[in-house]
């Protein structure tokens, strides 16, 4: 199954990159797997709980002109993204609150 969480954020630096280089992600049972591997697009990172009951991952990737930052969230077989959402909308909004204009979840 596959969701967007897109957060429509303020003028300001990449979210994407203050979130690959949070040192608190940890404390919100996320953390950061993959960034820039070579021959896909610079600017995205993948996210993983370390919870073992929230299986997915999130692939997030910053667009600079629009200041929106897109989370496809993806689970395989029966998984349900709620959860992995929820930890990572949880963890948004209480580092990112002033930055953050709207989240919304769109399924796919």
């Amino acid at each position: 199954m596959q969701m967007l969480v897109q957060v429509v954020c303020s003028r300001g630096p990449s979210l994407r990159q203050a979130i690959s280089a949070d040192e608190k992600l940890s404390t919100f049972n996320l953390c950061v797997t993959e960034q820039k591997r070579p021959g896909r697009s610079h600017g995205w990172a993948k996210v993983h709980s370390s919870l073992e009951d929230r299986r997915g991952a999130i692939n997030i990737e910053w667009d600079a002109k629009t200041q929106v930052l897109l989370c496809r969230v993806v689970t395989r077989g029966g998984g349900k993204p709620n959860l992995i959402i929820g930890d990572f909308v949880d963890y948004l909004l209480r580092r990112y609150a002033r930055r953050i204009e709207a989240i919304n979840i769109i399924p796919r």
